[in-house]
């Protein structure tokens, strides 16, 4: 046993340790080859990639103190990605196989010795509750197309130009295979009596009368030419899926065991049996702690943060330039041509922040909407009535609003950022990286770690 430890210790080494925690060079290596593969823009040398590994170590060692690994919905959401990668694992192509002529069995069974018809028809309406003057009348015309068609009126022109059934009516009177069962027990009857070729005289149902035409009697193709056809059935029904639950829970029962513990145990049996699926596995575990913690240390952190947001902007307004004019304000389109100006009036000397409440409740607060507004810090080829109006661009291309013919722009255009929502966006983003970086450096303080040079040098011989 020692002489076994030994030997997996030398194929698999620890190339560092962060928190204490000793990791193997496999994990490094599969993380590494799986983020700096040939469709990467920024491919990554092994060193640089030690960093980014070990920041991404220090993010989970944080969700983990912070306990998010015990929260309800994060085990839910982990197990429900970690079994969809087990499951299909456990259908073999035999299952596969099993399935397919169990559907196709059952299909023939189920259409019987009659196979399918393709039918056309014509339909004239008569409601179920209609005049006996009425039946009568829908009778006559009925017998009136039949006749024709006798006498070698087209069918498929007639039921383009007589059928009441939209649908089929443009195909000729066209509704496709059938079989037993699938249409009105009336219809189903004088159909399947037909001969090929054959068109039946007026035939009352439940909706009217209906001519019907016989294109075709077929048996139920063979199982090798449907084969296909019924496997991508089975893959667009996750049928592959539902065998997998099935067997699992076979597998619990069994066993005695929880469905959940099953696919435990599972993933437990396949981590040992394949590095690759462990790491996979541990990669959903880790990846799910890392949204979470990094939502609530930086992203959501700083997004809602709007104090913080505008100290920063403060400090850095500098930095903040454009390398053109922008226009600030709306662009907007009106029914009436005296709202043009009532628009530019109600917003006057008010903060830009309050002008879509303003135009809400002034101009939009019944179900008749007055005006249509698109507001903003444009640049040039955002909107075509801003680049027009504001920027001079003569062949700008105007969108044309139905009902709101009138167009107009009001607000001012500016060469640098006036305030912190001009650039919104940026400096949320630039904050929230400001905030990254002071968080790696408390987690670095709070997390050691070491590196195994020696085993980070034969990583290298991969790449």
């Amino acid at each position: 046993m020692v002489a076994s430890c030994a030997m997996a210790q030398d194929a698999d080494p620890v190339i560092m340790t962060i928190n204490g925690k000793p990791v193997l060079r496999s994990e490094f290596v599969y993380s590494y080859n799986k983020n700096n593969g040939e469709d990467v823009i920024d491919h990554k040398t092994v060193e640089e990639y030690v960093e980014l590994f070990v920041n991404y170590k220090r993010k989970v060692e944080a969700a983990l103190d912070a306990h998010l690994d015990t929260l309800t919905s994060y085990n839910k959401e982990f197990r429900q990605y970690r079994d969809q990668q087990l499951l299909p694992s456990l259908v073999s192509n035999d299952d596969i196989e099993k399935e397919t002529k169990k559907i196709y069995d059952q299909t023939a069974k189920r259409i019987g010795p009659d196979g399918l018809v393709d039918v056309a028809h014509i339909l004239l309406r008569v409601p179920q509750n209609a005049e006996e003057d009425d039946k009568a009348k829908a009778e006559q015309r009925a017998d009136s197309i039949y006749n024709a068609i006798m006498k070698g009126a087209d069918f498929a022109e007639l039921a383009r130009t007589k059928s009441e059934d939209p649908g089929s009516a443009r195909n000729g009177g066209r509704i496709g295979q059938i079989e037993h069962g699938q249409t009105l027990e009336v219809f189903d009857k004088a159909a399947f009596a037909l001969k090929d070729g054959e068109v039946s005289k007026p035939v009352l149902s439940e909706v009217g009368y209906h001519i019907i035409k016989m294109i075709e009697h077929k048996q139920f193709p063979p199982f090798d030419s449907v084969h296909q056809d019924i496997l991508q059935f089975i893959e667009k029904r996750n049928i592959r899926d539902a065998i997998a639950r099935e067997r699992v829970k076979n597998m619990a029962a069994a066993a005695g065991k929880t469905e959940m513990e099953m696919m435990d145990a599972i993933a437990d049996s396949a981590s040992v049996a394949d590095a690759d699926t462990k790491y996979l596995i541990k990669e959903y575990h880790d990846g799910l702690l890392l949204y979470e913690i990094s939502n609530r240390e930086v992203w959501e952190k700083a997004a809602q943060d709007t104090k913080g947001q505008e100290a920063f902007f403060k400090k850095n307004k500098k930095k903040y330039t454009w390398d053109a004019p922008r226009f600030k304000g709306i662009a907007y389109h009106t029914r009436d041509i005296a709202d043009v100006e009532a628009v530019k009036k109600s917003l006057k000397g008010k903060s830009f922040d309050k002008w879509v409440d303003i135009l809400r409740t002034t101009f939009n607060k019944d179900s008749v909407l007055r005006i249509r507004v698109e507001k903003g810090v444009f640049k040039k080829g955002d909107n075509g009535l801003v680049d027009k109006n504001e920027f001079g661009v003569a062949d700008a291309k105007v969108k044309e609003i139905k009902d709101f013919p009138n167009t107009a722009t009001y607000g001012k255009v500016i060469k640098t950022p006036e305030e912190m929502s001009d650039v919104k966006a940026a400096v949320i983003a630039d904050y929230q990286d400001a905030m990254e970086k002071d968080w790696l450096k408390q987690l670095a303080a709070r997390y050691p770690f070491t590196l195994n040079k020696e085993v980070l040098a034969t990583v290298k011989e991969e790449k």
